[in-house]
């Protein structure tokens, strides 16, 4: 977790790239978040709303597997639920777009930079 207390959303977004660093993480989100999606479309088709909150469990579920098996890290959803949703449907839309990587690389630069500055 960050060092301070994280307070917007600019702020948050580096250090989720970060904690989502290695593809098999990003590649469970994605299918968490496309199963969560394809939930919400058929309650949406059904008016089934009274399982609304069962739609989150597949994102959720593959996103802390990927979290706790593969990154070995805590998710940012236990301390900043709202930036961390808002986030991997971030997330999703650059994976979708094929943008994704460029972050990854921005973020390693981004914390390189910060290392460098912190020998000096």
């Amino acid at each position: 977790m960050a060092d301070r207390e994280i307070e917007s959303f600019e702020e948050f977004w580096p250090f989720y790239v970060e904690e989502h660093s290695k593809p098999a993480t990003r590649a469970l989100h994605f299918a968490g978040t496309a199963a969560a999606l394809a939930c919400l479309a058929a309650l949406a088709i059904n008016q089934k709303w009274k399982w609304l909150p069962a739609a989150l469990i597949p994102g959720y579920a593959a996103a802390w597997v990927g979290h706790f098996f593969v990154e070995k890290n805590r998710p940012a959803t236990f301390k900043y639920p709202l930036w961390s949703f808002l986030a991997d449907q971030k997330m999703f839309g650059l994976m979708l777009a094929g943008k994704m990587e460029e972050e990854i690389e921005k973020a390693r630069m981004k914390a390189e930079v910060k290392r460098e500055g912190s020998r000096q």
